[in-house]
């Protein structure tokens, strides 16, 4: 692979601040890649542009809208060869309403692509649909990255969030983070968000394997988290300062698709694991767990309540009160 190279840094730096601001090594010819499944965490994006670390390496690297490497370096040097790339295109700045989107455990930002199409196309939000490396590192690694990505979307006016399955978990514990960094204060520009089939109590299912070696291997550290480990990583979860739904997946019946969960279920998560008390609207569709984010309905519903915070109508939301 050809490759120029038009500075030196430490690939693994960890703080930006401490990195030079020269330019990453830039290809000679963009690189195809894969976009980063689970060893990639987006760290910054622009527009379709973004800046990903290597949880194994540090390294990180610049891909565009089709996933093609265009340079590689520490984080500030990617950052640096941006710049150059958005002066030599004339690209415009971030403008605007953006939606934060992040996929589930074990899958990738692809699950997430119809609906972020949906939400540009007849909702006009840009979308940034979020690579992060679900089974390589535990929530509050997820958090941080996802504290890079909002700390660097510099000049849009509305921010708002998606979360499916384990990525509404992360978009929690965002939340509680960012609230200790701001001390109590929360970002203007937040505005609503949806949580997909969340398990908001914990997986039952994670609870009851999630010991087993091979449950471990396959999910990793956040899949433990949600089930072994979920009283103590609870109490690191805030209840997201903003208006936030919920739409969850069952058959409407008091079985469900699955018969180890108790209840109505989507075959991975209960009905009642994904209620969370404040709550301005909640909503059961009829579908399994892995379909829930491609389905008509679930766009239909998302990009309301993004507009409006309902899913339905206004008189017809389902708010959660305190349960306890």
């Amino acid at each position: 692979m050809l490759t120029v190279i038009l500075a030196v840094g430490v690939a693994g730096a960890e703080d930006p601040a401490e990195e030079t601001g020269r330019a990453a090594g830039r290809d000679l010819v963009p690189m195809p890649t894969l976009g980063g499944t689970q060893f990639w965490a987006d760290q910054l994006f622009f527009h379709q542009w973004r800046i990903q670390r290597n949880v194994l390496t540090g390294a990180c690297r610049l891909l565009d809208g089709d996933d093609f490497r265009h340079g590689s370096g520490t984080f500030a040097q990617c950052r640096a060869l941006l710049e150059q790339i958005k002066r030599e295109r004339n690209l415009p700045p971030l403008r605007g309403k953006v939606v934060i989107v992040l996929h589930g455990i074990a899958d990738g930002r692809g699950m997430m692509k119809p609906l972020c199409r949906y939400l540009e196309e007849h909702g006009g939000y840009e979308p940034v649909n979020v690579t992060y490396p679900s089974t390589q590192q535990g929530l509050a690694e997820h958090a941080k990255d996802l504290a890079s990505i909002v700390d660097h979307l510099e000049g849009v006016e509305e921010i708002h969030f998606v979360g499916y399955s384990l990525g509404g978990i992360v978009i929690r514990r965002f939340f509680a983070d960012d609230r200790n960094r701001r001390q109590g204060k929360i970002d203007p520009r937040f505005g609503r968000m949806v949580m997909i089939g969340p398990p908001n109590q914990g997986s039952q299912l994670a609870a009851r394997w999630g010991d087993n070696p091979i449950f471990e291997l396959l999910l990793g550290k956040a899949g433990r988290q949600l089930g072994p480990l979920w009283a103590w990583e609870a109490q690191h979860l805030a209840t997201p300062p903003i208006e936030f739904g919920i739409v969850a997946g069952g058959r409407g019946d008091e079985w469900g698709f699955n018969p180890l969960l108790p209840g109505d279920d989507d075959g991975v998560v209960s009905v009642a694991s994904t209620r969370l008390a404040g709550a301005s609207d909640w909503i059961v569709v009829p579908a399994l767990h892995a379909l829930l984010p491609r389905q008509a309905k679930v766009h239909q519903y998302t990009l309301r309540f993004l507009q409006h915070g309902y899913f339905v109508g206004p008189d017809q939301r389902t708010p959660i009160q305190d349960e306890r």
